[in-house]
């Protein structure tokens, strides 16, 4: 799988979570973390299997993910593994 480019991942966390089809999301609690894989090819599996990390659904509710202002201080992988951590 490819990387996403920065113009894609704009695209993915603009949805706006108020017009957005929860059928089309995915549910996380459908995802399985391959934890054999190394830590890269984790994370590209994850994003394949969820489409849309800034927005997904947990059964009914749909999720829209943003970071922080102080975030920008970090990079968007070293966002993203903290947030993998927490699943």
């Amino acid at each position: 799988m490819k990387s996403l480019t920065l113009a894609e991942l704009d695209t993915l966390s603009a949805v706006d979570i108020k017009t957005v089809d929860p059928e089309q999301l995915v549910d996380i609690r459908d995802i399985s973390i391959h934890t054999e894989l190394p830590k890269e090819e984790r994370v590209l599996d994850f994003i394949r299997q969820i489409r849309n990390p800034y927005c997904f659904r947990h059964g009914k509710i749909v999720v829209k993910i943003g970071f922080s202002e102080a975030a920008k201080e970090t990079t968007m992988e070293e966002q993203f593994e903290s947030y993998l951590r927490t699943l």
